[in-house]
């Protein structure tokens, strides 16, 4: 027996099992050694937080037995709030672009940690030779923690033999205050298309709303607040000529006269579920096309006795067919909407990302759309000054890496998003990037108080321009299109459940943090904050310049944690 004394408190291995923690923000690749990793011995959080770490291990390996199976306990006071999950490893052909900054943590094709499998009878293999984690998530479950200090223990033994190979032990704190609700609005899309299409199931079938309801109830778990709302079939990433899996949720009948009537029972029936799992706000789907908002999106219309696509790629979006049914469809729609009480949580998009060369184009179409739905405010993602300050964009939602003059210009309710596109300096969530580049967002959201972030790509199964309908465990990259971690940051699992994440779960610490910097400041003031912040930072930090460690993040919630306790 090779017995080996690491840490008489936190750690130590029998036999040839290592073992420590260590926090959300490590990335532990199959084939890096674990001395590479960062211990820590204690953890610090608010009563109603979800927190997430890591416990790395090591089989040495030996020949005769390549892999075990084994089985973890988990003991203390707060365990029966934490889910254990493995981390596995996908592939990516594509994890950047040749075009980068210095803070990738490797830019070759390879294998990468995401996905977290869920081990409902506590049991997993591990691969001798080869690191991997345990991923182990504190969640309070709409209950407040137990506050104080405690400790958790987790314990791993081989199935077979029932010999405990190793145990590792973590000092928790949990500060008796809670984080304020999250005013910040959060949409991640969701492609509900690709849900029918990776599960092959009908769109509006009984399994589709209950998949429908499973990924909203995740996103909702994770900090969104926002959905994307398809009363068409959205018009995003789809070839020109080409289509998507209609997921409309409007029902358009044409008379022979001519006149159109609108079915809003799926909306209403999509409306109903999203606020039962906590959405608060809807965003209607793109009323023109991406890129330029020069075509229709697709739009199916029943008449003459059968159901047609009546609009799409073949129509002018600026031609009076369209025109007339917008000025037909709109007015009802947000009739239905201030119905329903939700003309302070509705949005409506024009197009998506469009360039300057196309402003003309967005620009008849905005006077369009604003002029059919009153009050209702219309954001968009977009970059370039010009549109704004047109006056075509009340609410633009900027790309990180083009902020600057929309903040210079101190534009009010400013959003912010990033994409395939914002690959240097900026924060991201690609496989090959560290995860303190995915976390950092929630202080810079907090020092430049924005009101919202957008991503695209909740579960964007698809590959580029939605030519193919993909495995996402297998092609994480679009078939090349997009570097992986830009399309998903959830898998499909079984009974329609999606599975998160290593990245999901830091950007909703991320947010977290967000809530807990506006707690101190609650506390004390907003300038004491922000001296903190650039105190613990050693700089005024930009959304192109921040620290690049991961032990800011780590020191900066750990002393507002402590400030928020004594205050």
């Amino acid at each position: 027996m090779d017995f080996h004394f690491i840490c008489p408190s936190y750690r130590y291995s029998i036999m040839h099992l290592s073992l420590i923690f260590t926090h959300s923000l490590e990335k532990i690749f199959h084939q890096r050694e674990l001395n590479e990793g960062h211990e820590i011995t204690r953890l610090s959080l608010l009563k109603n937080e979800s927190l997430s770490f890591q416990c790395r291990y090591f089989l040495q390996q030996n020949d005769d037995e390549p892999r075990r199976q084994l089985r973890y306990e988990l003991t203390g006071e707060l365990s029966s709030f934490i889910s254990v999950r493995q981390v596995q490893h996908v592939p990516s052909l594509f994890p950047c672009y040749r075009a980068t900054d210095d803070d990738y943590l490797t830019t070759s094709p390879g294998l990468f940690p995401d996905p977290l499998l869920p081990l409902p009878d506590k049991t997993f293999f591990v691969n001798g030779g080869y690191s991997g984690s345990l991923w182990l998530t504190v969640n309070p479950q709409n209950e407040s923690l137990p506050a104080g200090k405690s400790s958790v223990c987790l314990q791993l033994s081989d199935i077979v033999s029932g010999e405990i190979l190793g145990s590792v032990t973590l000092e928790m704190e949990v500060v008796a205050k809670s984080l304020p609700p999250q005013t910040l609005l959060h949409t991640e899309w969701l492609h509900t298309d690709c849900l029918a299409d990776v599960y092959n199931i009908e769109v509006f079938s009984e399994s589709w709303w209950l998949a429908v309801r499973h990924y909203v109830r995740c996103a909702v778990n994770n900090g969104v607040n926002m959905m994307l709302t398809p009363v068409f079939t959205p018009p995003l990433d789809t070839a020109i000529g080409g289509e998507r899996t209609t997921v409309q949720l409007v029902g358009v009948t044409q008379t022979e006269t001519g006149q159109y009537q609108f079915d809003f029972s799926a909306l209403q029936q999509w409306v109903a579920l999203c606020q039962q799992e906590g959405i608060t706000t809807f965003e209607i789907s793109h009323l023109f096309t991406q890129w330029g908002a020069h075509h229709a999106p697709k739009i199916m219309v029943y008449k003459g006795g059968q159901s047609v696509q009546a609009f799409g790629w073949q129509t002018d979006a600026h031609g009076p067919e369209y025109r007339d049914f917008l000025h037909a469809f709109l007015p009802a729609l947000c009739d239905w909407l201030r119905a329903k009480g939700l003309v302070k949580h509705t949005w409506f998009h024009v197009s998506d990302e469009p360039k300057i060369t196309d402003i003309e184009a967005y620009q008849r179409a905005s006077d369009l759309i604003r002029s059919l739905i009153g009050d209702f405010p219309v954001l968009d993602a977009l970059s370039d000054y010009a549109f704004y300050q047109q006056g075509l964009v009340e609410n633009p939602v900027t790309a990180s890496d083009c902020i600057e003059p929309f903040l210079s210009h101190q534009v009010p309710g400013l959003w912010t998003y990033y994409c395939c596109v914002q690959k240097r300096d900026v924060a991201n969530r690609f496989f090959a990037q560290p995860s303190y580049r995915n976390r950092i967002l929630g202080v810079q959201l907090y020092l430049y108080r924005l009101t919202g972030f957008l991503h695209w790509g909740f579960n964007f199964y698809n590959s580029g321009h939605s030519l193919e309908k993909l495995n996402p465990y297998a092609v994480t990259d679009g078939r090349g299109a997009f570097p992986s971690g830009d399309l998903f940051v959830v898998y499909p699992g079984k009974d329609f459940q999606p599975v998160e994440s290593l990245r999901l779960m830091v950007l909703r610490e991320a947010f977290q943090d967000l809530r807990a910097l506006q707690l101190l400041e609650s506390l004390t003031c907003r300038e004491h904050v922000e001296q903190l912040i650039a105190q613990l930072a050693g700089m005024q930090i930009t959304f192109a310049r921040y620290p690049r460690n991961a032990q800011f993040l780590q020191t900066l919630r750990y002393e507002v944690n402590q400030q928020i306790a004594g205050a």
